[in-house]
């Protein structure tokens, strides 16, 4: 199938980069000061409360907000530097069809954050297996809840990724997608809730929801409104794309 083969080719065109090795580093740094926080970080009085039960260790350990963010980026670095370097051109012309090279990057970036999203998830959960142990404290989560910790890392990520592909198409440089990314997802979401006095629908809730880490408008809900976060931005994109001139 035609749209396969661009899926696939949009899939070699970020595997053969140095963009995901340096977004591994990345996640390795986190996972780094994740084991760091378990090792030396204290409560207020001395103790280590913060990682004594099985919910504190889920909230430490839940990875799913900061695999949006960090996906997104990719996401908008991925899609702008195709105007950066003028490789749309050839792009549409070897696909006329614009929403179908559109919609084949945005799987293609969509998977990719997933795996960034799985594999962040992963690095944590493997630095408090490794760490909680030396502070005398053991791994109190439950086989179940490592899973879904890491499949909402994986699910966000992909979102994560999506956004910011959206919004790299629309701006078309990078230090503008960048800067575009991390206003949806770090500056836009804290106004939201102060305009709307309703803090469930931003994705740092919506995330921890999925990841069991708390309570808020459901699960299905949390599905909704996590997928429209992604899908707004890539639908808008694919329209602009399709109105104005590829470059």
């Amino acid at each position: 199938m035609r749209w396969l083969r661009l899926v696939r080719a949009e899939l070699r065109k970020i595997s053969t980069t140095k963009m995901p090795w340096a977004f591994l580093a990345i996640l390795i740094v986190i996972s780094g000061a994740t084991a760091t926080a378990i090792l030396v970080g204290t409560d207020a009085d001395g103790t280590k409360g913060f990682i004594a039960t099985a919910e504190d260790q889920r909230s430490l350990l839940a990875f799913g907000a900061n695999a949006m963010m960090i996906a997104g980026l990719l996401g908008a670095i991925v899609a702008a530097r195709e105007y950066d370097y003028h490789t749309i051109v050839p792009m549409f012309l070897t696909v006329p069809q614009r929403h179908q090279a559109m919609l084949a990057q945005f799987a293609a970036v969509f998977l990719t954050g997933g795996v960034l999203g799985a594999v962040g998830g992963g690095l944590t959960i493997v630095a408090g297996m490794i760490t909680l142990p030396l502070v005398d404290f053991d791994l109190l989560l439950s086989v179940g809840a490592v899973a879904q910790v890491v499949g909402a890392s994986a699910l966000a990520g992909a979102t994560g990724a999506l956004l910011g592909a959206g919004v790299g198409a629309m701006v078309r440089n990078s230090a503008g997608a960048v800067t575009g990314a991390v206003l949806l997802l770090i500056v836009t979401p804290p106004l939201v809730v102060q305009l709307l006095n309703d803090a469930n629908w931003v994705p740092s809730t919506i995330v921890n929801v999925i990841s069991g880490v708390s309570e808020g408008p459901g699960l299905l809900a949390a599905f909704a409104a996590l997928a429209a976060w992604g899908l707004v931005p890539a639908a808008a994109a694919i329209i602009v794309v399709q109105r104005r001139d590829a470059i």
